[in-house]
């Protein structure tokens, strides 16, 4: 699949130099930037929250993708939008049912792209009723919550079932353990946006580490 939208994830940033390591991503070729918001609840960790967003949005020169790895995202979809998140991905497991849909159209209400995202364990059968009304779909091949971690080849298997029953428009995203031959994976499999983060930044040449997951 062609024109594979690459988006770096900060979270494998310096967060000393954060408007250094954006520029260096964004001048190799990124095309969004990635963005883990975690809440040390539904995930065990905590990254940032809706200023650190805000700043990005000054210096960041392409779309910020912001991935909510949260409990209650309904409460922070208006903060996160205002503060300048192109993408907001919520997770399929953090609410109830009956709000997803409502969580979708309140993103929308804001001009933001509507995102979901399910975990390893998760099935994806169990969003296939809300891909008409969705931008994206995020499939983690890691349990969310940590960088660094092995990639989880059963999880991509879920992409082309997804794909299958999608919209032609619809953006399928991968997290989790992303390289250039984990991403080759995903490509094949109906995945058209990758999310890399060690392997981006920990890389001797980003230029060419961006490259290698684009023609993935």
């Amino acid at each position: 699949m062609s024109n594979i939208i690459i988006s770096p994830s900060i979270l494998s940033a310096d967060f000393a130099n954060l408007e250094r390591d954006i520029k260096l991503v964004e001048e190799a070729g990124a095309d969004w930037l990635h963005i883990d918001v975690m809440d040390g609840h539904f995930v065990p960790n905590i990254t940032i929250g809706v200023p650190v967003v805000a700043s990005i949005k000054k210096v960041a020169g392409v779309p910020l993708d912001v991935h909510l790895m949260i409990a209650n995202p309904e409460k922070y979809i208006e903060p996160f939008a205002k503060a300048g998140a192109d993408i907001l991905t919520f997770h399929y497991e953090a609410v109830k049912e009956d709000e997803i849909k409502p969580v979708i159209d309140l993103i929308k209400s804001f001009g933001v792209k509507a995102g979901l995202s399910i975990k390893p364990k998760t099935s994806p059968e169990k969003i296939f009723k809300y891909l008409s009304y969705l931008d994206m779909v995020l499939v983690m091949t890691v349990e969310p919550g940590f960088g660094g971690q092995t990639f989880m080849e059963d999880c991509a298997l879920k992409l082309p079932l997804i794909r299958a029953n999608a919209p032609e428009s619809l953006i399928l995203q991968v997290d989790g353990g992303i390289n250039d031959k984990t991403g080759r994976v995903c490509t094949e499999l109906g995945a058209n946006s990758l999310v890399a983060g060690n392997y981006i930044y920990k890389s001797a040449d980003i230029k060419s580490a961006i490259m290698s997951l684009r023609q993935a």
